[in-house]
Formats: structure tokens, sequence, C-alpha cells
């Protein structure tokens, strides 16, 4: 399943899980690393352990963010995760800068282990990018864009963070993994948030990260195609299918076979 959406909540806050995993996201991530201070960790990361250790019939994906693997916080993590009853659906591991460190992860979590979501979000990750993203057991990269302008010295705008959301987008590709873009920074913003999900669709990324439930429906819609996107993918399907398979036009263009991969693409987006 791709992932439109996916949802951040505060692994110290599991009061808030609950209304996470109904507010309607392809995806949740409780997250152990940025929205955790130090002196809460380890009680976050019990509780957190404890939930994904329920059923979940009804719920969405639901993952978990590590700390980085290459600090105290992030070995706990680990270990503490590799020893429970716990089995989240994926787990993202920020500050990845070599293909190895997703290597470690799924050897630590063995074969039957969750998919490993590295979070691209350094120069020297994205110098990294095409190694980490066909490392085993990857589900898909999300690029940190906060962490990655900071890296930088630039501002979280779509000019200076350009090459690395591309690259991002081509590493993933190239892998046949998904790619999800960095959450909108202003949760008030919904007009902006949406616009700027379609340009992360745009630009070839599959969903977009959400650090609050108002920003689903922007992101949702911005990454479900329209009912005349999927007509016109439809139509695609259907003249290229007539033509025998070969090279024919629709409506004055030609369609060949990237122009159906696209079409199909379209077409396996889910609707809701």
């Amino acid at each position: 399943m791709t992932y439109r959406s996916l949802l951040f909540v505060p692994g110290a806050r599991p009061d808030r899980f609950a209304k996470a995993f109904a507010a309607g996201a392809d995806a949740v991530c409780i997250d152990l690393e940025d929205a955790v201070p130090p002196p809460e960790k380890a009680a976050a990361r019990a509780a957190t352990l404890a939930v994904l250790a329920e059923d979940r019939p009804t719920r969405p994906a639901v993952g978990l963010r590590l700390n980085a693997l290459r600090t105290a916080a992030g070995v706990a993590d680990l270990a503490a995760l590799a020893l429970s009853n716990a089995r989240p659906d994926f787990v993202m591991m920020p500050k990845v800068a070599h293909a190895q460190e997703a290597a470690i992860i799924a050897d630590v979590l063995e074969s039957n282990g969750p998919l490993i979501w590295p979070i691209i979000e350094s120069a020297a990750g994205l110098e990294q990018a095409y190694a980490i993203a066909a490392a085993p057991r990857i589900g898909g990269v999300l690029f940190g864009g906060a962490d990655f302008a900071a890296d930088l010295g630039v501002a979280v705008e779509w000019e200076p963070l350009f090459l690395g959301r591309a690259t991002v987008v081509a590493a993933a590709a190239r892998a046949g993994v998904e790619a999800l873009d960095v959450p909108y920074l202003d949760v008030e913003d919904d007009a902006g948030c949406e616009a700027e999900a379609r340009r992360s669709r745009g630009l070839g990324f599959t969903g977009k990260a959400c650090i609050h439930p108002r920003q689903l429906g922007p992101v949702k819609s911005a990454f479900t195609p329209t009912v005349e996107e999927r007509a016109r993918a439809q139509r695609v399907l259907d003249a290229f299918a007539a033509a025998g398979g070969a090279a024919a036009l629709l409506d004055g263009k030609l369609i060949e076979a990237p122009v159906v991969r696209a079409a199909k693409r379209v077409l396996a987006v889910e609707e809701n």
C-alpha cells in the first residue's frame, strides 16, 4: 500500500495514540526521537512498545521512529524493540548516512521484522541516498527537510531543498520503494500545505508526512488522483490495448510504454 499521508505522534503522549490512529492517515508513526525530551525517552519507549504489542485490526499501518542508531538512545530503542513483543509495520530511522545502518537494523530485527524507512536529512545521507534506498528490507525513504536545511544552513523553502528532494525521489524510484516528503511546518496554513503537497507529488514523491491531523485532508487530496485523472489514465490503457501494445495517439498525443506506466501508477492509488 502507498502511504499518501503519514502522521507523526509523540511517543511521550500515549494519550494521543488512539486519536492519531483514528485520524484517517494511511500510516501513523510514533516518534521516539525529536518529539520526546531526553528525560522522557525511557518511559516513552516502554509505553510505545506496549501499545505496538497489542492487536490492532482496525488501525492504519503503524510505525515507530527510533532515535538515531549512532546514539545511546537509538541503540537502546533498537535493543528494546528486538527483545519486545511489539510488532510495528515499519521502523523509521533518522539521520541515516550510510546503507550499513539499515543493514544493521535488518539484522537485529531478523528476517521477519518490519520494513525499514530511513530518513535522509543530511548532506552525508544525500550523498549515499541511492545505496541507502537499495539496502535490505527498505519500504520507503523520508526526506527530512528541516534537518537537511539546518545541515546546509539554508531556509526550509522549496528552492534551497529542491536538489535534496529530487535526489531522494530518484533514489527511491531506482530502488523501487516509496518516497515521502518532509512535513509542512505551518499547521494552520491548509492551503499552503496542499499546494506544497501537490508540488511534491509533481516532483515524484508518493506521499507526504504530517505533524498534525488537520494536514491529512490537504495532503491526501493532493496525492489522490482526481476523477478526471483516473478517467484519462483508463483511456490511455484502453488506447494502448486497442493498438495491440504498439504506440498510439490519444487526443493527438503519443501513447507509448512510459505513458502507460504512468497511467497504471495513477490507477493504483486508492481513492479514499
